[in-house]
């Protein structure tokens, strides 16, 4: 299968790419013989809303025109979240299934983070209803050194036997290793035990990342045990955080008894094609080269990119390398996900909210509910002290309940939240919207009325600016909050400001203590000053100029790094002004608002 236009794209540029870009280059490969496509899911359902100001079901759309009528067109989800990092209810997980069938999907590639089978039974059936075929999963990837306990071959055999005793109705099994970590050894052991347990009629799929440097190895081993598919990239989205480029592996089983059946021109000729139409997108050092650590720190190519965009997006990629240091205690105090989205992300969330705020002093929500249950069954248990930290800060008790039947009872989860979200923005009600606003929240309700912005990172020419000339003042007009100030310089060591004359020090440069103080006065009134903690997106506003807020109540909500972040009020008042509005980034110190007490 060639992955290049889903799991390439999300690897490389974390998902962020215009159709108009590759849509070309997907017809061009139909035409070069390719006939199986990973042509969405995972991030690739998201980002186009998120970044390019794109519906994904046009794209899916546009995809199957350009790949033809006969192509396998196969997308990506995550059982119970399918393409959310949260998981759903069950009439969500079923509109799914129908979604991607009405536009053009021919297969789902269905997988459980965490590989609690009973998250893969009702959404296999869904899939299977719809029409279209199930390819159920087991997830894989080594364990940071030191940790034991699950991820072993006998590990991975025993999640598959589940799934047979489980009855999933299911047309092909893939073992799915995100962050290509899992030794080559293991994949063969693995391979070879699930070929012996399902017979030589049962299609078995491998899919991993060059990452850690040892996916042609393990590929061959697969291919060796017994796998009947292996997933591969073309350039420039290939290697690195992706999969084997087609030449690569072409290459490498040269002389064996194993071929791609490809003609190799053609497909040199279209990646030709495909590195012209890329040409003018930042490529994201970290995403080109093998990482000798990620053993330390399974973190998927998928995840790695998408996670560093965003922290390109607000200025922290300095925070990066501290970040991944601190993955490896997320993994082992977590349970043993797979480091797959969704639990990649948590795994990543955690380790940020712990170089940020410091260890274990904030719970990524996520990873919060991952561990208390509310995600399904962990493969071990988690640190009974992370437990007890998440269950005090999220104020949520620890649950062995199926998460479908906690989500189904949630009132702001399923259809009608979704349509009734709609209905209140004076937006069409359809099946495809519906979906759109259950998997991507605020943000596709911003879409659907046109106020996404676009975040796709392309390289700009950049043209020196004719220097401005300096002109003297001695006097401004300053705004602070909205409100102006008219400022006045006198010869003295003396300032004017709305004529009352005040002494003045000038220094250079911005002093600690006056960068932190938040607080202004002037005349009867006392204005307090709301700080952005971090740098991020505004979500969504709670309350507007002119409201009575009373300390510690929520005035707006900030996502950063996928997580939302509420911005209380630290004083009571008025609300004054909101000098920000729904969508905008702003930077760690910023002013959100501003309340007169």
């Amino acid at each position: 299968m060639l992955t290049a236009f889903r799991d390439g794209f999300q690897s490389v540029f974390g998902a962020r790419v215009f159709s108009k870009d590759f849509l070309p280059v997907v017809e061009a490969a139909a035409q070069a013989g390719i006939t199986h496509f990973e042509a969405g899911g995972g991030a690739m359902f998201q980002s186009p809303f998120f970044y390019a100001n794109e519906n994904s079901f046009d794209v899916m759309d546009a995809f199957r025109k350009a790949a033809g009528p006969d192509a396998e067109l196969q997308t990506l989800a995550r059982g119970i979240n399918v393409v959310a990092l949260d998981s759903q209810p069950r009439d969500i997980i079923n509109l799914h299934a129908r979604m991607f069938k009405k536009h053009g999907m021919t297969t789902i590639r269905n997988f459980d983070a965490l590989n609690d089978v009973n998250n893969l039974i009702y959404s296999g059936k869904c899939i299977k209803e719809a029409g279209l075929k199930h390819e159920v999963v087991v997830t894989m990837m080594e364990l940071p050194p030191g940790c034991t306990g699950a991820h072993t071959a006998e590990f991975y055999i025993g999640v598959l036997k589940k799934i047979l005793d489980s009855g999933i109705p299911y047309d092909s099994v893939a073992f799915k290793d995100a962050s290509g970590t899992s030794t080559p050894q293991k994949v063969y052991e693995t391979m070879k035990a699930a070929r012996q347990l399902l017979g030589n009629d049962v299609k078995i799929a491998f899919h991993s990342h060059e990452t850690a440097g040892t996916c042609v190895l393990a590929y061959k081993a697969a291919l060796e045990a017994g796998a009947d598919q292996i997933d591969l990239s073309m350039a420039p989205v290939s290697g690195g955080t992706c999969q084997p480029d087609i030449l690569t592996m072409w290459h490498a089983l040269r002389g064996t008894d194993y071929n791609l059946d490809i003609d190799v021109n053609k497909i040199i000729k279209l990646e030709d094609m495909f590195k012209d139409a890329l040409k003018d997108y930042f490529m994201p050092p970290e995403a080109t080269k093998v990482e000798p650590l990620i053993p330390f720190f399974p973190m998927p190519g998928g995840a790695l990119t998408a996670n560093t965009q965003m922290l390109r997006d607000n200025k922290l990629m300095d925070k990066y390398p501290d970040v991944i240091a601190a993955m490896g205690e997320a993994v082992a105090k977590g349970g043993f996900g797979s480091s797959v989205t969704p639990v990649s992300q948590f795994y990543f969330q955690q380790a940020f909210n712990n170089v940020m705020f410091g260890p274990w002093n904030k719970i990524a929500e996520g990873y919060g509910k991952m561990v208390l249950g509310y995600f399904g069954k962990t493969p071990v248990a988690p640190d009974a002290e992370v437990v007890k930290i998440a269950q005090e800060q999220l104020k949520l008790e620890p649950t062995t309940k199926d998460p479908m039947d906690i989500n189904d009872a949630n009132p702001k989860k399923g259809i009608a939240p979704a349509k009734a979200a709609l209905e209140a923005n004076n937006l069409p009600v359809t099946d495809e919207n519906i979906f759109i606003v259950a998997s991507c929240g605020d943000k596709g309700i911003m879409f659907l009325k046109g106020e996404a912005k676009v975040g796709v990172r392309k390289e700009e020419k950049k043209e020196q600016a004719p220097a401005a000339p300096k002109v003297k003042h001695d006097a401004y007009t300053v705004s602070v909050n909205g409100k102006p100030y008219g400022v006045k310089f006198l010869p003295n060591g003396q300032a004017e400001v709305n004529g009352t004359a005040y002494k003045i020090e000038v220094k250079t440069g911005t002093a600690a203590a006056a960068a932190a103080a938040p607080t202004i006065t002037g005349g009867p009134e006392t204005l307090h000053d709301v700080i952005s903690p971090l740098p991020g997106l505004v979500l969504r506003i709670l309350l507007n100029p002119g409201a009575t807020v009373a300390k510690g109540e929520t005035v707006l909500v900030m996502e950063s790094m996928k997580m939302e972040t509420p911005i209380n009020a630290p004083v009571a008042g008025i609300l004054a002004s909101i000098p920000v509005k729904q969508g905008d980034q702003v930077q760690a110190g910023q002013v959100l608002a501003v309340i007169k007490k």
